[in-house]
């Protein structure tokens, strides 16, 4: 009994020593922990989507502004402009053939007024980035502008890992709409 006891517990000791200890995390020049790549994968699309719909409903509810939908023609055109942003190397509101948010969201049959655009060019994640844009405050006054009501979110990652995320905002063109002091 004690010499299966012994074997046993040489045995154990063997394989706890053939586990591999957790790798720290790699530090920077700073001490911090580096960041680790996000990795997103292509099932992953509506759960980022509706995560992002989500967090920024609930930033709008707190600052008493109304929610806002999905839109999959905003949708479209935040995925064009995500596209196009990286193989332009750089981030900004203009596409490479010189079109402006407001033509994008035309060419993807988008009938509304455009409310704003937030871009970026990160490794972090969605939620990340809503975080860096609610701290400008330009990107801040797009997302709690109270007239926007509907929403297009994408992103294009590289092979790198490097993101390039897009935020469209709009509102529907209102039809019926009939000012308070018009001509009878």
């Amino acid at each position: 009994m004690k010499r299966s006891t012994f074997l046993l517990g040489a045995a154990a000791m063997a394989l706890s020593a053939c586990a591999t200890a957790p790798t720290p995390p790699t530090l920077g020049p700073d001490g911090k922990p580096l960041p680790r790549v996000y990795q997103i994968r292509p099932g992953d699309t509506g759960r980022i989507q509706f995560r992002m719909l989500d967090a920024i409903n609930a930033l709008r509810q707190a600052s008493g502004a109304p929610a806002l939908e999905l839109d999959a023609r905003l949708n479209a055109a935040a995925a064009t402009h995500a596209r196009d942003m990286s193989v332009q190397n750089r981030p900004w509101h203009f596409g490479s053939d010189g079109s402006s948010p407001i033509t994008r969201i035309q060419r993807a049959g988008y009938q509304g007024k455009l409310v704003g655009e937030a871009i970026s060019e990160t490794y972090e994640t969605e939620l990340e980035t809503l975080g860096a844009w609610m701290e400008a405050p330009n990107t801040r006054a797009v997302i709690l502008d109270p007239t926007a009501r509907e929403m297009g979110f994408s992103w294009y990652q590289e092979s790198n890992g490097k993101i390039w995320w897009n935020l469209i905002l709009g509102t529907p063109e209102e039809t019926g709409f009939i000012p308070v002091n018009a001509p009878s």
